[in-house]
């Protein structure tokens, strides 16, 4: 597990610093003066609650961005895409044989699972974000390692090409890749490189002429490493300040083939989950990447990877989604028939509360996760805070709701026929790759900072010339002394239905409560809350949680509003999730802003110290 330290961290801050909530969008636009072009104003809700603003666009109503049309292409490949996981894929032959059959990949292919988000002229599907999610919880559902097989190779092995891709790389590569048969992987991780992509070593360097570069490095657990025969690989790359005519390295992004020679792959690695994904070790020696292959401009490598993760990030909380689904199916079906002490295991208070409170995880995920798809589906450029927090919770309870499945089946839990067991040890990557959770709470808490700190920074700036900015300050000052004293504050009534308004105060309690959390700690440890790491990670677990609460009591209101036959359903899993993390928000607040923190963080640095100096735990004798 990669651990953070102090420089890590400051790193880390610079990277977000400089990459702005890495706006996909932004970074590929066209570079202009700053005087022609107009302020744009960050339309992500949770973004903007560090600075104690609300911005609903995003939040209110629950999106709905399918057409009528899009809603039957999607509708049309639910049956199939869920045959093929009933009827033809094997997943516990594929965990055990630590391979998929080649004629169960043929079919997917053949099913066009390969090439769902690839327009049309090119061979794919042409399906948007959110139908690519509804396909994501069939696979979910059934076999998470064909689903880093699928993922691998469209979430982020071509996904570059389709942001970044000049149209003469989108005309070369996406026919392969949507239904040729032609797999693609992302080749970013290397020894000395996992959180940190700043680091990585593989380097490009550019021929005399201009017309190619030559690629040597290694990169390690790369997923369809060994399948793959269109990568996209990061290299270090010397570029030139035209300004100063300085020399510095800068990461660039290539598209290469294993067909241009120096391409080769280890062996599979051997897992604890997910076995039957493909992960090596890949080689490059002397590789010719052709100019052409650049991805994206030179130098701006960095940018391309986390555009790339980022934009990707969000099929994880959809697929998790169906996996936590399965979960609860299971162990349902379990309570149902087992009997013990004269009675069904169902009619059990306990029983009865682990499975709602799966299912109350469960909805939270599956709300953020077509939430932030539709977000994106309506061209928001603002959605990256929201994938990370996506990402981190559905990962997370994922985990849990299949720990708690597998208690629910006893001693049968444990044993592979029911195959919970095999999705545990699949699951457990989950927290891991397209950014660890602990770098993601980093990156959470850090942009919101940011935004905030830029946003007092602006307010500073205002009291130096007070006369032209009264409106401005009037505002600031109001809406603060407002929610200080309890006379205003946010309120999320009208966003509701009348039966989740009580529910709907908690949250905007909450989002207060943050906003002013955030700002006192921002005005404590200024520019040190980068060293600060427990505080980050209690503002982020607070964010986390005023989010799930956001989606559900957004979309429950929708199912309410419609009048949905899951309406009430709906509606009592987002009360009782409201109650809940409400009460958390309120928990890590306090420890955020609490002077008892500094004390824990004293004694959790002293005792990790002498666990580093022992190399171990020091315990070793008996007393």
């Amino acid at each position: 597990m990669f651990k953070l330290n102090n420089y890590g961290t400051r790193k880390l801050v610079l990277d977000v610093c400089k990459n702005r909530l890495y706006s996909a969008s932004a970074a590929a636009a066209p570079k202009t003066k700053a005087k022609q072009e107009p302020k744009r104003e960050n339309e992500s809700f949770m973004a903007n609650i560090f600075r104690g603003s609300l911005v609903t666009k995003q939040v209110f109503p629950y999106p709905d961005v399918l057409s009528d049309e899009q809603k039957e292409t999607v509708g049309g490949m639910l049956d199939p895409f869920q045959r093929f996981f009933t009827d033809v894929n094997n997943p516990a032959r594929n965990d055990e044989n630590s391979v998929i059959d080649p004629e169960t990949l043929k079919a997917l292919w053949e099913l066009g699972g390969m090439g769902i988000q690839v327009p049309s002229e090119y061979g794919g599907l042409g399906m948007n974000n959110t139908q690519y999610a509804r396909l994501c919880q069939i696979v979910g559902a059934h076999d998470l390692g064909l689903g880093i097989t699928l993922g691998a190779h469209q979430s982020i092995g071509f996904k570059g090409i389709l942001l970044y891709g000049t149209p003469e790389q989108k005309q070369k590569y996406l026919p392969k890749v949507a239904s040729e048969e032609t797999y693609a992987a992302f080749a970013l991780t290397e020894p000395s490189s996992g959180s940190d992509a700043n680091s990585i070593r593989c380097r490009a360097v550019k021929s005399a002429d201009g017309t190619h570069f030559i690629l040597n490095g290694s990169k390690i657990w790369i997923s369809n490493g060994g399948l793959a025969n269109v990568l996209t690989v990061f290299a270090q790359t010397e570029q030139v300040d035209k300004k100063t005519g300085e020399k510095k390295d800068k990461v660039t992004a290539f598209i290469v083939e294993r067909g241009f020679g120096g391409v080769t792959s280890g062996p599979p690695e051997k897992k604890m989950g997910i076995k039957a994904s493909n992960t090596t070790e890949v080689y490059f020696e002397d590789v010719k990447i052709p100019i052409e292959n650049v991805l994206g401009e030179e130098g701006q490598g960095f940018k391309v990877a986390v555009n790339i993760l980022n934009n990707g990030r969000f099929g994880m909380g959809a697929t998790l989604s169906g996996t936590m689904k399965k979960c609860i199916e299971i162990a349902t079906n379990h309570a149902n028939n087992r009997v013990q002490f004269g009675q069904k295991i169902k009619n059990f208070g306990t029983i009865q509360d682990k499975l709602a409170q799966m299912s109350i995880l469960q909805y939270a995920t599956e709300s953020m996760a077509f939430m932030i798809s539709q977000n994106m589906d309506s061209e928001s450029q603002d959605y990256h805070l929201e994938t990370a927090i996506s990402k981190i919770y559905s990962s997370e309870c994922a985990w849990h709701v299949c720990d708690e499945a597998i208690q629910i089946l006893g001693g049968m839990g444990f044993m592979k026929e029911p195959g919970l067991e095999r999705v545990m040890r699949d699951l457990r990557i989950f927290r891991i790759f397209e950014g660890t959770n602990e770098v993601l709470r980093l990156f959470v808490a850090l942009s919101g900072i940011q935004f905030a700190g830029n946003h007092l920074k602006e307010l500073q700036r205002a009291f130096r010339n007070p006369a032209s900015n009264l409106g401005f300050i009037f505002r600031e000052a109001s809406k603060r002394a407002s929610s200080s004293v309890g006379l205003g504050g946010t309120d999320l009534s009208s966003f509701v239905v009348p039966e989740l308004k009580e529910y709907a105060k908690n949250a905007a309690v909450c989002i207060d409560l943050f906003g002013r959390t955030t700002e006192a700690v921002l005005m404590k440890y200024n520019k040190n809350i980068i060293n600060e790491q427990l505080v980050l990670n209690h503002l982020a677990n607070a964010a986390i949680d005023i989010y799930a609460m956001i989606a559900t009591l957004s979309r429950s209101s929708r199912a309410a509003q419609l009048n949905l036959p899951t309406a009430e359903h709906e509606l009592n899993l987002t009360k009782a999730l409201a109650l809940q993390a409400s009460e958390r928000v309120i928990q890590h607040l306090k420890k955020a802003s609490s002077g008892q923190l500094q004390t824990e963080k004293k004694m959790i640095t002293a005792i990790a110290t002498k666990i580093f100096d022992e190399e171990g735990s020091p315990l070793h004798r008996t007393h």
